[in-house]
């Protein structure tokens, strides 16, 4: 009989969402967090004061959800519900964890009889409040408690087994490895539509493409979605935020030794956006300067040569877009 009834121990962004999602599925949620929600209370959740109190009310096999951020804070929530969960509980770990941590973390808790289900989680906050796509890692007999509540929570075919502890987390690493290399793609189409010889209507262009072309996505529907809300790009900070976990991939895939190009260069042009010092640029500067007396910042006569110094397809001078104009 599918358990009807789960914890949730981080009631934020994703957690919260969740929270709200199962309730509407008709699940019993009982939730800790350090900060109370009154929202999600209003709602049905059954928020306890503390992980103790929350256990005490779970019926068995318990299924306990954790959505906090990847790092020491999952080992301590860990060593605390293992010294509260009895033989056959479950323990899932919703966040961006290290699938190399999740494998050590299943281990330590199956000398106990817990079982650990590593699951990564894709979709955003909508996909938590509305159904997410989750890839999870765990052993049959904790799947067999767990993938029925997944499906719930999930969009139509949204839910996959994908093995053993570990390799939920490392399937959803190298899904969000994929997704930088997207990122990285449309952000330089961006570029390209915007230095276009005329200005190019983006709103309407990106909603065609999101309409029977090849790269119709999410993400294209995103980008169309914020570059109406911002009004184009002059409002919104090239330095790029994220939390590192791609990172980790590249290093794996080093260690593999399987060669991501892509992904890669992703993550350099992530870490190019928060470099405001320059000192590459200033170095390469200085030396072709040095054997070539190149020189410091911008020449007018040199930015004329290199636009018009090739005569034998005058139609391409007209690519160029004057510095400092708008789309």
């Amino acid at each position: 009989m599918k358990n009807k009834t789960i914890g949730i121990i981080g009631l934020g962004k994703m957690g919260g969402n969740m929270a709200m999602q199962a309730m509407d599925k008709g699940y019993k949620v009982l939730g800790y967090d350090l900060h109370p929600n009154e929202e999600l209370q209003n709602h049905g959740l059954e928020q306890s004061g503390s992980v103790e109190e929350m256990i005490s009310k779970l019926p068995g096999p318990k299924i306990i959800f954790i959505y906090v951020p990847a790092g020491a804070v999952i080992d301590r929530i860990l060593e605390q519900l293992g010294a509260l969960l009895k033989k056959g509980d479950i323990i899932v770990d919703g966040g961006n964890s290290y699938w190399g941590d999740s494998i050590r973390r299943s281990h330590s808790l199956k000398e106990l009889g817990i079982y650990f289900v590593d699951c990564g989680t894709s979709g955003g906050v909508d996909g938590a409040r509305n159904g997410a796509c989750f890839m999870a890692g765990g052993e049959p007999e904790a799947m067999e408690h767990v993938a029925p509540v997944l499906k719930d929570l999930a969009v139509e075919n949204g839910f996959v087994h994908t093995g053993s502890p570990g390799s939920g987390h490392f399937v959803k690493l190298v899904h969000n490895g994929i997704e930088f290399g997207m990122l990285q793609a449309i952000g330089e189409g961006m570029a390209l539509l915007a230095n276009y010889r005329e200005e190019l209507n983006f709103p309407e262009i990106l909603k065609t493409w999101n309409h029977g072309s090849v790269i119709r996505s999410w993400l294209i529907e995103l980008m169309a979605r914020v570059y109406n809300e911002k009004q184009g790009f002059e409002s919104v900070p090239s330095y790029i935020e994220d939390t590192g976990e791609v990172n980790w991939l590249v290093a794996d895939a080093m260690r593999m030794e399987v060669p991501v190009p892509v992904i890669a260069q992703s993550v350099m042009q992530l870490f190019t956006s928060r470099d405001t010092v320059r000192i590459s640029d200033k170095a390469v500067a200085m030396m072709r300067h040095g054997f070539g007396g190149h020189p410091f910042g911008e020449d007018e006569g040199i930015k004329y040569e290199r636009k018009f110094g090739k005569t034998e397809n005058v139609e391409s001078n007209f690519l160029y877009k004057k510095r400092g104009s708008k789309s």
